[in-house]
């Protein structure tokens, strides 16, 4: 029996099946004040909002694309669907999701995650948020988790207006300005002080229309003294023509508050990826980051986090995954602006088959940071001569006292320890997976369990097929 390839087990059957579009409204393609205009209005936007989308707009249309990166000269916005709504309201309850809908959640297993193990599940289908869920015993806690456009129109509604696109501001970058003209769906998170939420909660965002944009933005706020871990994943079909995920998440973290953010980006091969998330923490406060990026035509992603806060300190774990026709442009920066603070970079990077995988850090101390320590560590690994790995770091130190490391590695396969391997009796396409485990295994133990699993497997399938 002929052993299956990685096309056929991950990108056809987990996350290549599409659904048939069903009376789905969409708007015209191309960004126009009258489309912003008519994305504000079916939000049913506060004014502040619309006027907050039409300024993004001007702040947009006055920006370069950046020039530094991989190219994205094949990203047509005249050509991008940036808003389109299922025909389903947001329900409470799984069983009121359209079928075809919850099939493919079911697919991607979130029911399942989240009767075995998670506090509470968003799903985002395109351009909004179709199940948002919370167990009962989380919100007798106080915490709050909803969709963001919910929160807007709330109680929490100044908390929002105080908060959205505070960290990540429209004219940061054109992708930024992109996002704050037409975000739809996303979810807000407020964990008030001494809260520890002891399961994780979960948001998911499948983009399943071709041609169309995905622009959802996540919003949390770990008040003092409390807890959260918080994951989010997210897939898309493949299609013959590019879409575009510039979503945004914005991580606020309290003094001695504790907030874990895991993500697993798995987009498809035709999509580009210009993501955007920063963090702040306070003093004592503490941010973990573990980031997993192996979809995307081209990614531009770097999780930035600002320690204001003496004592604060960020751990940053990601992994980078690059195959043919993948130009992945990842990593992570942190700015120390108080004293005693601390942060670690750790990455690992794997290219195969002629991908591109890129890795940049930025490590800022300022003067009003002394006794701050910074650790970045990235090594890369090629399984092949025709696959590329860089390493691209900066700091910028502004203070004597500071204790400030980097490490950085990149090399290939060594032949003689699969050889080794081979006379043990593993054949050559298990030898490898199991060295390309080994690399990648400091960074999927810090993965959420069935992400972690789905990293393994995905290493495994890999070293049996290429990917299409």
């Amino acid at each position: 029996m002929k052993e299956k390839t990685y096309v056929e087990d991950i990108d056809r059957s987990m996350y290549d099946f599409r659904k048939e579009e069903k009376d789905v409204y969409r708007v015209d393609e191309g960004l126009t004040p009258e489309i912003v205009e008519q994305i504000s209005k079916e939000k049913n936007d506060p004014a502040w909002m619309q006027l907050f989308r039409l300024q993004s707009l001007q702040i947009y249309n006055s920006m370069k694309i950046p020039d530094w990166g991989p190219p994205i000269d094949d990203l047509n916005m005249d050509q991008i669907v940036t808003y389109v709504r299922p025909n389903t309201k947001m329900s409470a309850k799984w069983s009121d999701v359209p079928e075809d809908i919850k099939d493919t959640f079911e697919r991607l297993g979130i029911p399942q995650a989240e009767r075995k193990s998670l506090a509470g599940v968003g799903a985002q289908y395109d351009s909004e948020l179709v199940y948002h869920n919370v167990k009962a015993e989380v919100a007798a806690q106080g915490v709050v988790y909803t969709d963001l456009e919910s929160a807007m129109h709330g109680e929490y509604a100044d908390m929002i207006r105080t908060h959205f696109m505070k960290l990540v501001k429209p004219n940061d970058h054109k992708f930024a300005a992109l996002h704050g003209a037409v975000w739809s769906g996303g979810s807000f998170v407020y964990v008030p002080p001494g809260v520890s939420v002891e399961i994780p909660l979960q948001s998911y965002f499948r983009l399943n229309a071709p041609g169309a944009g995905q622009f959802e933005h996540t919003l949390i706020i770990v008040d003092e003294g409390a807890s959260l871990h918080f994951i989010e994943g997210c897939s898309a079909p493949k299609y013959n023509v590019a879409n575009l995920h510039a979503g945004c998440v914005e991580l606020f973290v309290g003094k001695n508050a504790k907030l874990r953010y895991s993500t697993i980006e798995n987009w498809s091969k035709n999509m580009y990826n210009l993501n955007t998330k920063r963090a702040t923490v306070a003093e004592g406060g503490t941010i973990e980051w573990v980031s997993g990026s192996f979809g995307s035509h081209t990614s531009y992603l770097y999780p930035m986090t600002i320690l204001k806060g003496k004592g604060s300190r960020m751990e940053f774990t990601g992994i980078t995954f690059a195959g043919k026709g993948q130009n992945l442009d990842t990593g992570a920066k942190v700015v120390h602006a108080a004293p005693e603070t601390s942060s670690y970079i750790n990455t690992r990077s794997i290219s195969k088959d002629g991908g591109i995988s890129t890795f940049r850090s930025s490590v800022v101390i300022t003067k009003k940071a002394p006794k701050s320590k910074a650790a970045v560590s990235c090594q890369s690994l090629m399984l092949d001569d025709i696959s590329r790995s860089d390493t691209i770091p900066a700091m910028d130190i502004r203070t004597k006292d500071a204790d400030v490391g980097h490490e950085a590695k990149i090399g290939k396969i060594n032949d003689d320890v699969v050889f080794y391997l081979m006379s043990r009796g593993i054949p050559e396409e298990d030898a490898r997976a199991m060295i390309v485990s080994g690399f990648a295994d400091n960074v999927s133990k810090e993965l959420p369990l069935e992400y972690a699993v789905e990293m393994n497997n995905l290493i495994q399938l890999e070293m049996k097929g290429s990917i299409g």
